[in-house]
């Protein structure tokens, strides 16, 4: 990964890319690029966004974050559904930190239109 692409992997500089989600200057059209988008915010230790993208039913109170945390890569496994003519969808994914890997399947649905995370399954790998 360059120094100018963005944390999610893709090639575009974060501002175009994850960033615009980040700062409420646009919503993720899908559910792979939510997944994106959040694991760019776990890596910029930006838990507003996580809360925000969070489903209410399943959304925590609170998020810590551990800020000795080094995400180091996004891997999309795989995608079900998601798109802009569905109000669900999944990603398998495997994102690397230092030290190791977390493979999950997440879970998306739309509220009001927006793409949220709704909950998640860890896979052995």
């Amino acid at each position: 990964m360059s120094t100018r692409s963005c944390p999610c992997g893709l090639s575009e500089p974060y501002a175009q890319c994850c960033g615009r989600y980040h700062s409420g200057a646009a919503a993720a059209p899908t559910a792979e690029a939510l997944m994106r988008s959040r694991y760019c915010a776990f890596v910029k230790q930006d838990a507003a966004y996580l809360l925000r993208t969070w489903h209410p039913r399943t959304r925590p109170a609170r998020l810590d974050l551990d800020p000795g945390m080094r995400w180091t890569g996004l891997e999309i496994l795989g995608t079900d559904d998601g798109s802009a003519f569905h109000s669900v969808g999944t990603v398998t994914f495997r994102a690397s930190f230092r030290g190791g890997s977390l493979h999950e399947r997440s879970r998306f649905e739309r509220v009001d239109g927006a793409w949220v995370y709704l909950d998640g399954e860890f896979l052995d790998d």
